[in-house]
Order: C-alpha cells, then sequence, then structure tokens
C-alpha cells in the first residue's frame, strides 16, 4: 500500500488462495544463511485487481478465468489506445498532459488468487463505513481544499509535495533488505526506506511520517506493528491513531506474499485487510528523483498569489 504501505499495491493462475500454498511450495522458498526464510529481492506487485470489489460484482469473490482473461485483454487494449492516441496529439503539436502512458505501469494482469479485490476482510471486498470522526474529518478537508487550496506548500497534497506516498500507477516495487535483527522495506516510490528492528527493542516513543514499526516472526511470516503515526501525514484519510499490522509471508521462490491489516477507529467503523501477492523481479529499482527539474509546487504557490492579485485589483477597482 506505494509507499509506505504499499499500500499499493499490485499473472493469472488458478483460484486457490496464496495462504494456503501446498507444503512442497513452501519448501521450495529460500532461506538466510540464518535460517530464517528468505524475504530479499525486489518485488514487483502491479495489478489492474482493483483494491475494492467493484460494486456490481456483489458477493463475488472470485472471478472466472474467462473473466480474467477478457479483464487482461482489456487492459492491454487500453494501453494500445491510449499509445495510439498520444502519439497523434504529439504529431500534431498538442500536449499530452502530466505523463504519457509510456511513464505509466498500471499492469495488465488480475492478481494470482483471481480475487475480485485485494481488501479480503471485510467478506464484501470493500473498505467499512466511516466512523462519525471520520465523516467529519473528510468534510472538515474537502471545505480546507475548496477555500485555501494553495495558502502555502502545506495545503498541498503529499504527492505534490513529492513526500513519500503510495505507489499507483507506476514505480510499483519494493526491496527487501534482511540482517538477523533488521529488516528494510525500500519502496521505489520517492525512494522511502523503512528500517525495522525485529530484535525486541522498544519504541522511542515519537511520531514519524511512516510511523515507528517492530517485526518478529511468527513462524515463517515477518509480522511488522506499526503505530506512532505523525498528524502531518495521512494515508486515505487515516488518524494519527491508527495501527497497522503487515505480514511478509514467501511462498516460493518466486512469490511474497504480502497481508496488511489496518485499524483505525478515528477514521472507519472496523478494521480491514488486503492482500498482495508479489513477483520478484530480476530488474534493480530505479531512481524516481521527484524533486528534480519539478516545477509544479513553485508554479502552483506563484499561479495563486497572481490569482489573488488580480482579484484585489478587480475589488479596489470596483469599490472606487
Amino acid at each position: 500500500m506505494r509507499g509506505t504501505y504499499l499500500v499499493a499495491a499490485l499473472t493469472a493462475m488458478l483460484v486457490v488462495p496464496v495462504l494456503a500454498a501446498p507444503a512442497a511450495a513452501q519448501d521450495e522458498a529460500p532461506r538466510t544463511p540464518w535460517g530464517a526464510p528468505d524475504l530479499q529481492g525486489v518485488w514487483d506487485f502491479r495489478t489492474i485487481t482493483p483494491l475494492q470489489r467493484p460494486e456490481e460484482l456483489g458477493e463475488q469473490e472470485f472471478l472466472t478465468e474467462e473473466e480474467a482473461a477478457s479483464l487482461e485483454r482489456e487492459a492491454v487494449e487500453r494501453d494500445i489506445r491510449l499509445w495510439e492516441a498520444e502519439a497523434r496529439r504529439t504529431e500534431a503539436g498538442g500536449s499530452v498532459g502530466a505523463y504519457n502512458n509510456f511513464w505509466m505501469d498500471r499492469g495488465t494482469n488480475v492478481a494470482e488468487t483471481r480475487r475480485t479485490s485485494l481488501i479480503i476482510d471485510p467478506p464484501n471486498g470493500r473498505m467499512p463505513p466511516l466512523s462519525d470522526a471520520g465523516q467529519q474529518r473528510a468534510e472538515a478537508r474537502r471545505v480546507r481544499r475548496a477555500e485555501h487550496p494553495a495558502d502555502s506548500w502545506l495545503d498541498r497534497s503529499s504527492f505534490d509535495r513529492c513526500i513519500p506516498m503510495t505507489p499507483g500507477g507506476y514505480n510499483q516495487n519494493m526491496q527487501l533488505f534482511q540482517t538477523e535483527d533488521h529488516v528494510v522495506v525500500l519502496n521505489e516510490m520517492v525512494h522511502d526506506s523503512r528500517i525495522i528492528p525485529i530484535d525486541g527493542r522498544p519504541r522511542p516513543g515519537i511520531d514519524s511520517w511512516t510511523g515507528e514499526s517492530r517485526g518478529h516472526w511468527e513462524g515463517d511470516t515477518l509480522v511488522v506493528e506499526t503505530v506512532d503515526f505523525s498528524a502531518k501525514h495521512s494515508w486515505r484519510g487515516t488518524s494519527p491513531e491508527r495501527h497497522l499490522i503487515e505480514r511478509f509471508t514467501r511462498v516460493d521462490a518466486d512469490t511474497l506474499l504480502y497481508e496488511f491489516t489496518v485499524t483505525d477507529p478515528g477514521t472507519w467503523t472496523a478494521p480491514w485487510t488486503a492482500q498482495v501477492p508479489m513477483r520478484l523481479n530480476e530488474l534493480p529499482l530505479f531512481e524516481y528523483a521527484c524533486h528534480e527539474g519539478n516545477y509544479s509546487l513553485e508554479g502552483i504557490l506563484s499561479g495563486t498569489r497572481a490569482d489573488e492579485r488580480k482579484a484585489a485589483a478587480a475589488a479596489q477597482q470596483e469599490s472606487r
């Protein structure tokens, strides 16, 4: 849920939940020299499987083979249409927008489990309703954005400000590093690294953008618990009181199962859980230099100041 959780997110096979992988596949998962499951590598989580189940699918938990194949064909055809349209606009001297489709990397495959959503709990595959506090905060954000879109850089999103984020349309890879007492999760998007102790040390009790994480092993699964999130950074509208549990399981040589549960009564009426099968990527991570040549924030703020001056001048003219 990148990027920090990768959120985000992320090649179609039989409809068998990855958690129920056969013992033979588990035996093929590599281990470190000190005997722990080896989680290391660059992991690709691109998928056209949505985080939430489309409402029209109702209680349908899995896609049929035919439905999965149809969605994957549509994803390929979508990319071809976009490339062709952008080529025509470029030839005519027109703008292709912020990024053209060449730079996007949304993926063209459903998740290996063929689930209709990455969310596996609640059973309807969708986020729980917002709590009262969550609704109030969402409305306050909406009003603030409408009335104060660019008073300062603090009014802009973390995306505009090149601050660690959850990957979306591209850069959908993360890399794991291990020692006997630490695990490092590096997101390609904004190259944010989370250094996670797994030796039992206490938390410092200091809020941070990505929270304070501590990990431990439950069998062959690495479990990471994160709290103490900074109020300066919100993921999908969450409150600073959110509690995140992540589970990393090396299913086989090429598959890492990532599962996360978010508990935040200040935002949702119940916890929810998503599951993301990731595939080993033989390519390295590439640098995402968000700030290089990025003048968008400067342009947004200076443009807003220009609009304010123009409005003030017009008001002064009317008052005469």
